[in-house]
């Protein structure tokens, strides 16, 4: 009997748990300078490992006008954002004068400009660096360079 009890005590506790995890993760979706972007790098990372999904750091910052462009581009591309949410966790590292987080952009390839994307894998492994002005078109971004790009790197899934 206390093998029952102590599964039924512990199972819906770890339910709960769960539940729980799954509502603590809130996407970092503003390039704040008081963030500590490695925190946020490493909930990106664990939540894409529960979801199955990669992760996609945006460097940028709110001085960066094709950063706010990239923005406006998925919020205008509502089928590509939700391409991108079904896909990546995406979190937003700040640089910018106040803070340049250089400590956590050390561990990747070096930016030349902004907005840059980094595509990790599930377990935080580096898969791509890609400088977001060959996803450019104008004054604004190609929706074909996105879904190319965001396909490229999306996780390959068995069907």
């Amino acid at each position: 009997m206390p093998v029952l009890l102590l599964a039924v005590t512990v199972f819906p506790l770890a339910a709960q748990t769960e539940r729980a995890a799954e509502k603590d993760f809130v996407p970092v979706a503003s390039f704040d300078p008081a963030r500590d972007a490695a925190a946020d790098i490493d909930a990106a990372i664990a939540e894409a490992k529960r979801t199955g999904r990669n992760v996609l750091i945006d460097v940028g910052g709110e001085w960066c006008i094709w950063c706010m462009r990239l923005d406006q581009f998925f919020a205008d591309q509502k089928d590509v954002a939700a391409y991108l949410d079904r896909n990546f966790v995406t979190v937003k590292v700040n640089y910018s004068k106040e803070n340049k987080n250089e400590a956590v952009l050390s561990r990747y390839p070096k930016v030349a400009g902004y907005p840059h994307l980094f595509v990790l894998d599930s377990a935080g492994g580096l898969l791509h660096s890609q400088e977001s002005g060959q996803l450019e078109k104008g004054k604004g971004h190609d929706r074909e360079r996105v879904m190319e790009f965001l396909k490229a790197w999306a996780p390959k899934r068995e069907n």
